[in-house]
């Protein structure tokens, strides 16, 4: 007798996941609970030194040739030693990802949906000040911006995606009364290989878990500089119930490690966000070895930009300096979508001016774990190195009105930096620098200014105009669009218009906020002010093109 496996033999209903809701977002306000237990947490965690082994097959794998995990902000103090892959770890992976990959792929969608989810849950509670810690030591986020990106994202990341995948798998065929047309969403014919930045936690787990919710296995290789969070996910996947062998984490050379599992015939997708150079090398190589595939590799990646405010001479001064300062400075600039440049009217520059200034000599900076600092330090020497060298030449050739201080005598920090330059074509204009230095380039307003930044080929993930009125949204919308038509618009391009930014009310008066955005309370910390919520989750279409990347259609009809 036949005894069927599936769940759907136990289960005799149409399971329907939770409906997802953005994550709250914890104030960490004094004498909070949340506070107290981060803080503790923090203090535990900066107290070990850890050791980080890869997670192959469900096994620790340690090779004992390692490099360390410091604080960006301590740079000396160890938090952890990860373990470097060879090529026969990165083999190992390859093979631990195949053996999983038939049964993984046998779950059903919900059982698979299942383990996403209880690691969202896990997350919200148990383990929220671990993921959130382990983010602000290795990569030096204050503890609102890791509560952001390592607990809310990530979680909305998780229950969305589970969302979006069974809105995918709703998707099937109409039919007549001749055939019963069906539509089976299968995982790939081979590994995903996975490549995730140190910015994000959220992105470290976002990149890997989305291809295997939708049944693929995976090979991971976080960054280098952010191995101290990756580790603390992997155990996040394990308590979670995650199978060994579904997601494989090696570390160490990434040259070596690409070069190995891009050339590999079982190769079936990547999913990367990273540096645009990397990216287009991948590409280049996948397209290369296309003869040597098992299947067509599916590729899907993000890379950087450099974001931009593109004011408009109705624009509210106040509002446009918070919309600087904090888009260019929180996390030290190091968001593919922070502010780095901005094109502001002459009418409204030297107001706009004076304000930027004022709030930077405002920013405390300093060590995560004292909750009065509103930016930390750069992720690495390369980092700081390559910021420095920025501003060593804009001392040259513009004018530095705020910050371009540098020390790493005890983390590598950089200071908030505001550059003015008259000339449209300035280096610090066209490069990405992924530091907290914003350049400014005044000019005379309204349209002039669209076709000023236009001059310097604006490619950016996003932009974001500035303006009272719904002219400036058009004007921004309308260069967004002619640059499209004519090729040069960049990957992808959209606009935001949020108005009245960083602003209260109080008795019905409308008042100037904190320079920042936020009030300090006796203390002197800094505490969120009043302000609309946006949402946390806002790429829904994006992360549903994602999901849908990674799973193969098969077409069945049943006569």
């Amino acid at each position: 007798m036949n005894v069927m496996s599936s769940s759907h033999a136990v289960f005799n209903g149409h399971r329907r996941i939770p409906s997802p809701v953005n994550d709250p977002i914890r104030s960490y306000a004094p004498g909070s609970p949340e506070r107290a237990s981060l803080k503790a947490r923090l203090a535990t965690m900066a107290g070990e030194t850890i050791d980080i082994p890869m997670l192959i097959g469900g096994k620790e794998v340690r090779t004992g040739t390692t490099a360390k995990s410091v604080m960006p902000h301590d740079h000396q103090h160890v938090v952890g030693t990860y373990h470097k892959a060879s090529e026969a770890q990165v083999l190992q992976a390859i093979e631990a990802a195949r053996a999983a990959r038939t049964e993984w792929a046998s779950w059903a969608f919900d059982d698979r949906a299942a383990v996403i989810l209880k690691a969202a849950e896990l997350l919200t509670t148990t383990w929220r000040d671990t993921i959130n810690a382990a983010t602000m030591l290795g990569q030096s986020k204050t503890a609102f911006q890791a509560e952001i990106d390592a607990a809310c994202e990530i979680v909305d990341f998780w229950r969305f995606n589970v969302h979006y995948g069974q809105e995918l798998l709703d998707e099937q065929p109409t039919s007549d009364h001749t055939m019963w047309n069906q539509l089976e969403y299968r995982g790939l014919e081979g590994f995903v290989y996975a490549v995730t930045p140190f910015n994000f936690t959220s992105i470290a787990a976002n990149i890997p878990s989305a291809p295997a919710l939708m049944g693929n296995t995976v090979v991971w290789k976080p960054a280098s500089s952010a191995m101290f969070a990756a580790h603390y996910l992997m155990k996040l996947y394990e308590a979670a119930g995650m199978p060994p062998g579904v997601i494989n984490m090696v570390s160490g050379d990434s040259a070596m490690i690409s070069k190995i599992l891009l050339s590999h015939r079982d190769l079936a997708g990547v999913h990367f966000t990273g540096s645009t150079a990397v990216f287009n090398d991948m590409w280049k190589t996948i397209g290369s070895n296309m003869g040597s595939y098992r299947s067509y590799p599916r590729i899907v990646g993000e890379t950087g930009g450099k974001d931009f405010i593109l004011a408009h001479p109705s624009a509210d001064t106040a509002a446009l300096a918070v919309a600087i300062v904090r888009g260019g400075f929180e996390f030290q600039g190091q968001k593919c979508s922070a502010v780095s440049r901005v094109y502001v009217p002459r009418s409204l520059w030297n107001d706009v001016r004076d304000r930027v200034v004022a709030m930077i000599a405002d920013i405390k900076m300093g060590d995560v774990r004292d909750f009065r600092n509103f930016m930390g330090a750069v992720i690495d020497r390369k980092s700081f190195d390559n910021i420095s060298g920025y501003l060593d030449h804009a001392r040259k050739h513009a004018k530095i009105l705020a910050g371009g201080g540098c020390d790493d005598s005890k983390g590598y920090f950089v200071q908030p930096t505001f550059i003015e330059t008259a000339d449209p074509g300035y280096k610090l204009l066209c490069e990405e620098i992924f530091g907290p230095v914003v350049t400014g380039d005044d000019d005379v307003g309204g349209r002039d200014v669209a076709v000023r930044a236009d001059r310097r080929g604006v490619r950016a993930g996003s932009a974001g105009d500035r303006g009272g009125d719904v002219g400036a949204a058009q004007c921004s919308r309308q260069l967004l669009r002619e640059r499209q038509a004519d090729g040069r618009g960049g990957r992808t391009a959209a606009v935001r218009r949020r108005a009245r930014v960083g602003h209260e009310r109080q008795g019905g008066v409308e008042a100037e906020p904190h320079p920042l955005g936020e009030r300090a309370n006796d203390q002197g910390e800094l505490q969120p002010a009043d302000r609309v919520q946006v949402p946390v989750h806002e790429r829904g279409m994006r992360q549903r093109r994602r999901i849908a990347a990674f799973t193969r259609r098969v077409d069945r009809r049943d006569r």
